[in-house]
């Protein structure tokens, strides 16, 4: 139906025939001569009517924004003073001689161009024409590049593309799973898969040591503007080889993607130990584009009178720190206390700060409402330590370590964005060395990624001091980002049921969730470990967007609804009596009002 595209038309097109098809994305009459700018999937050309194509320029003057055309013309250069630099085809128009309406098109209900202010509300519900605009289409295009150059990658390193089950069991994986009511099994369920996890080291047992998949994945969970309830997962996963080997190998698949796709080199990746990045970043993410860092000062506040201070300091559990902001002493009062607002979502219970304006005026020369309630050498030893100068700001978090952790922690990357600290464009980081469990409210533990990962340490160190153990996990960061985490996993039974143990999983419930991976580990399992990269957040950094539902053609909303197919939507109760379920009406106490809250 057509010969060439129209974004690819260039001075080397000249006097060629061609048969172009598109969308009409602007029309002009300019004295008695119709301009048709028509657009396809890889740009747009201008095409020329004028009155001696007769018929095709009375059918050129009915066409509007959006009708679908089929276009035959000549290709000719524009002339030196219409040239349009700013467009790919900017040298050439084509010379229409024939022209066909396939198809007409109402008004929009919003401007297909790159200034659209309309809601993502609407953008949504019209998913169909939003994916026509530039911006969009680039997105998707740029997105089709990535994963056919990380096949191509993979491949050439005798990685086997293998799909996993859709249908499969619910397992824990730290996130609620979508369940699927089975019509043939009377009152029992399927469940989405949060990943192919096990699947995936089943392929190890398997033989099949290199295994990779771009896998739909999906969890029910609280969504924020880098989550979706159903993601693109770049899935991994090796035998025989090494926590360092396996993490050479994805670097180098994010390295190359990078150079061949942006022309960016990013270097080699550096390593920092979890417990390092929590103490100076404040997170398990650092954005190394940011030049703030935690200081501790706890040693410095247990003996001062002001309980806000020395309470944490001297609570083995509390934490005190400080942050030094270069030339911060400008940051107004109004903003200071806009910062203290932020970090209360931390559960910080203020933000206290001294401007450092002349540092060797300790008398004078700081000011803070709680300088008055710090000795002198106090205040002098802060100073020494964070490295502060005459015009900064220090911040300080004093509380739990947990609080004063992800305030600071979050507050250093807002300052680094409100302020533009960024000292490069791209920072990647392998944090490494993660805890194996976290504690829990209850006083129980849980896996800090997922119970599948391999501790250092034997079953019996394991067992006797589970809170300390750390795990051979790994997660690469970019820009503040985890583009992906992985681990070496458990290929021995003992330590698995160890770890299950741990967790409170008894045996009865190993058998009954786990019972196919503990078979599987009693013949031969293979020393094995992966890492899964996010698709949607990676390339939604490399594209610069604000979020990844920019880059997935058809995503949800922050309620996991969609608003164009009105999807979830109920089903007729014939479709519930095959699957045996029956609706049961919700009380009034239960019921949600409009706003998302309970009435």
């Amino acid at each position: 139906m057509r010969s060439v595209y129209c974004g690819v038309l260039n001075a080397s097109n000249i006097d060629e025939e061609v048969t172009l098809c598109g969308w009409v994305d602007r029309r002009r009459d300019h004295g008695g001569v119709i301009f048709v700018d028509l657009r396809d999937r890889e740009g747009i050309v201008q095409v020329v009517f004028d009155p001696d194509a007769e018929d095709n320029f009375a059918l050129a003057d009915k066409v509007r924004p959006e009708f679908v055309l089929r276009v035959t013309g000549k290709v000719r250069a524009r002339s030196g003073t219409t040239v349009n630099s700013n467009m790919a085809t900017g040298e050439v128009e084509v010379y229409g001689t024939a022209l066909e309406i396939l198809n007409s098109s109402e008004t929009p209900p919003f401007q297909l161009d790159s200034h659209i202010t309309v809601g993502e509300d609407v953008r949504l519900k019209y998913r169909y024409l939003d994916l026509r605009r530039k911006e969009m289409q680039k997105n998707l295009y740029f997105r089709s590049k990535v994963t056919n150059a990380i096949r191509n990658y993979l491949d050439d390193n005798g990685f086997l593309d293998i799909e996993t089950p859709i249908l499969t069991r619910a397992t824990p994986e730290g996130a609620r799973d979508y369940l699927v009511p089975s019509r043939t099994h009377d009152g029992k369920f399927f469940a989405l898969p949060q990943s192919p996890q096990l699947f995936k080291q089943l392929l190890m047992v398997s033989g099949f040591d290199r295994y990779y998949q771009i896998a739909k994945c999906f969890r029910d969970e609280d969504l924020r503007a880098d989550r979706q309830p159903e993601f693109t997962q770049i899935d991994i996963e090796t035998s025989f080889m090494s926590e360092e080997d396996i993490m050479s190998v994805t670097e180098g698949m994010i390295r190359k993607l990078f150079n061949e796709l942006q022309g960016v080199d990013l270097g080699d990746f550096p390593r920092m130990p979890y417990a390092e990045a929590m103490e100076r970043f404040g997170s398990d993410k650092p954005d190394m584009r940011i030049p703030l860092e935690l200081i501790e000062i706890k040693d410095l506040m247990k003996d001062v009178e002001f309980k806000v201070f020395s309470a944490p300091a001297n609570d083995p559990k509390g934490r005190v720190t400080a942050m030094r902001v270069p030339k911060g002493g400008e940051i107004p009062r109004k903003r200071i206390d806009a910062y203290t607002k932020f970090v209360s979502i931390y559960g910080a219970k203020g933000l206290a700060y001294i401007k450092v304006n002349d540092k060797g005026d300790l008398e004078n020369g700081l000011q803070s409402p709680i300088v008055k309630f710090l000795p002198s050498e106090v205040c002098k030893a802060i100073i020494e330590r964070v490295g502060a100068e005459n015009g900064d700001l220090i911040f300080f978090g004093a509380d739990n370590c947990k609080v004063v952790t992800e305030a600071l922690g979050a507050l250093r990357c807002k300052l680094g964005e409100d302020l533009d600290l960024y000292t490069c464009e791209w920072a990647p980081l392998w944090v490494v060395d993660f805890p194996m469990f976290e504690e829990i409210d209850n006083g129980g533990l849980t896996a800090l990624h997922h119970p599948f990962t391999a501790p250092s340490c034997s079953p019996e160190e394991l067992a006797a001091n589970p809170a300390v153990a750390l795990s051979c996990a790994y997660d690469m960061v970019l820009n503040g980002c985890e583009l992906g985490g992985g681990s070496v996993r458990i290929h021995d039974q003992s330590m698995q049921q160890t770890v299950f143990e741990i967790l409170g999983i008894g045996e009865e419930e190993q058998r009954e969730k786990f019972g196919f991976l503990l078979d599987a580990l009693k013949y031969g399992a293979p020393p094995h470990g992966g890492l899964a990269f996010g698709l949607d957040r990676l390339i939604m950094l490399m594209t610069g967007s604000e979020s990844i539902r920019d880059v997935i053609a058809f995503p949800k909303t922050q309620s996991a609804a969609c608003v164009m197919t009105d999807a979830p939507g109920a089903v007729d109760n014939t479709q519930l009596k095959d699957l045996h379920i029956r609706l049961r009406a919700k009380p009034q106490s239960e019921k949600v009002d409009s706003a998302g809250s309970e009435e």
